[in-house]
């Protein structure tokens, strides 16, 4: 065979991107970094399902187009299940020239789908590493292709502020007993451990906020979409892979990962958090994908050298489901929230009232009327350590709590048995009754400065737990410690 033949389609894939690359811009990767106001902006685009030969292919690319073009991004993410049909490097090469016209860096991880339209996974990244705007790479010799990280450079460039980590969740698994779906891979968790620790700060010595993108949603899923407070829709069940690779556990271990970003389930576009990292699916792009949703994509906005994000649904009709983590609070909940005042400021000092009892069957906080004040004191912290005996006992701590900053802030118990905290009157937690240690949330929108605060807490029989934490916009989830506490003065 002629050699010229063989190398046509290469040299016909070469003058396509060339050909279309701005003039003065070279193919090298450009430098991801936040903008001059702390900002990245990532438009997350899943499910394009992009069919070559379909009519629809072009309502795909008009609503990507339009989210370009409104929301400016710093970064498009692809996330899986883009090209679907044959010719597969027509369709791959059409999806490039969508960011080459629009001067978009963009990047992508590979769906269930992708490599069957005619290349593999390797072929794909091959195909695109290197052309204008791509910020991809094929990744190292572990499972699938395209695992990569990609960092985010502070405003000055010199450092490295976030990190991105992109993973393969695969296709089929290897044999038909382990269910329909695959999942990403030990030595693709264990790469991604690797990069966390990489890229620690020596500084600070703490790791870099990081986000997580795949295409096939992990089972922690499902403990989100049963919670009663997610944001978005939750219209399909979750198609998750039924063997349990250990990557969330990986992210909690890390410490580094604020969100994992999926596509996958097309009905599906919700966000939530489970042991402080949010699980969001991103919202189905294509045109030719199966489901109701309206078209568009997924916005993350990160904030240079803070644990913290905000992020929407943009559709070509406007913003739905704005969401900031880690506080969990939504903008309808901000604009239609009023702010519990803080009390007048009063000489106060540090510590806790506390009210101990013991005695009887407790099997809610009501029945600790029936139990026998044992004593009462102050401590400087939220503690069982004041107990006198390990099964049928209660406490009640009052006092004060400083909010440093006006927010709509998310509070937590994680107890056994029952909890409730209250903030100025108000129960912001109810985890009462006889149960094993579980945790619930709730939310509070509160000024800055000093709260009245109310922590009820007993324990029916064994195991004995209490831990209470909060989060707001800027401050990351933690337990409540010390200096937060103040008895009034004059109490």
């Amino acid at each position: 065979m002629n050699k010229w033949i063989i190398l046509l389609p290469m040299v016909l894939i070469s003058l396509v991107f060339s050909c279309s690359r701005p003039e003065g811009k070279q193919t090298a990767t450009p430098m991801l970094a936040f903008d001059s106001g702390g900002l990245f902006k990532i438009a997350q685009f899943t499910d394009l399902h992009w069919n070559p030969t379909s009519p629809r292919s072009a309502q795909t690319k008009a609503v990507i187009q339009h989210i370009l073009q409104t929301e400016q991004p710093d970064l498009a993410m692809l996330t899986g299940d883009v090209v679907t049909a044959q010719p597969g490097t027509e369709g791959w090469q059409s999806i490039a020239q969508i960011f080459i016209d629009a001067k978009t860096p963009w990047a992508l991880t590979l769906g269930n789908h992708d490599d069957e339209a005619g290349m593999t996974g390797a072929e794909i990244m091959e195909l695109l590493v290197g052309t204008p705007y791509f910020v991809g790479e094929a990744g190292p010799p572990i499972g699938g292709s395209g695992n990569y990280v990609l960092p985010i450079h502070g405003y000055e460039g010199d450092e490295v502020e976030a990190l991105l980590y992109c993973l393969d969740s695969h296709n089929r698994p290897p044999a038909h007993k382990y269910g329909r779906y695959d999942w990403v891979h030990f030595d693709q968790v264990n790469w991604c451990r690797e990069q966390s620790r990489a890229y620690i700060n020596p500084e600070k010595s703490s790791f870099l906020p990081a986000l997580a993108f795949f295409h096939i949603p992990i089972k922690e899923f499902e403990e989100v979409q049963r919670q009663p407070d997610i944001v978005g829709t939750a219209n399909e069940d979750v198609a998750s892979s039924d063997i349990n690779s250990g990557l969330f556990a990986s992210f909690l271990e890390m410490g580094d990962v604020m969100g994992a970003f999926v596509g996958h389930d097309h009905n599906n576009d919700y966000i939530g958090t489970h042991y402080d990292i949010a699980l969001a699916y991103g919202r189905t792009t294509g045109a030719d994908a199966y489901g109701d949703l309206q078209r568009g994509g997924r916005i993350i906005v990160l904030h240079e050298g803070e644990r913290y994000f905000d992020t929407w649904i943009r559709t070509p009709e406007g913003v739905e489901h704005v969401y900031y983590y880690p506080s969990g609070r939504t903008a309808e909940a901000g604009s239609h929230t009023d702010y519990l005042p803080a009390r007048t400021r009063t000489s106060s000092k540090p510590g806790l009232h506390y009210r101990y009892y013991e005695g009887g069957r407790l099997r809610q906080l009501a029945d600790t009327a029936q139990a026998t004040l044992v004593r009462v004191g102050t401590t400087q912290r939220i503690t069982l350590d004041i107990a006198d005996v390990r099964d049928s006992f209660a406490l009640v701590f009052k006092g004060l709590i400083n909010i440093p900053k006006r927010d709509v802030y998310r509070f937590y118990t994680y107890s056994d048995d029952g909890s409730k905290l209250s903030i100025g009157g108000r129960v912001v937690v109810d985890n009462d009754n006889s149960h094993g240690a579980r945790r619930r949330d709730g939310q509070i929108a509160l000024d800055a400065g000093l709260h009245e605060f109310e922590l009820a807490y007993f324990d029916n029989y064994m195991g004995e737990v209490l831990e209470v934490g909060y989060a707001s916009g800027s401050i990351p989830e933690q337990v409540l410690r010390e200096p937060l506490f103040f008895i009034p003065a004059d109490d």
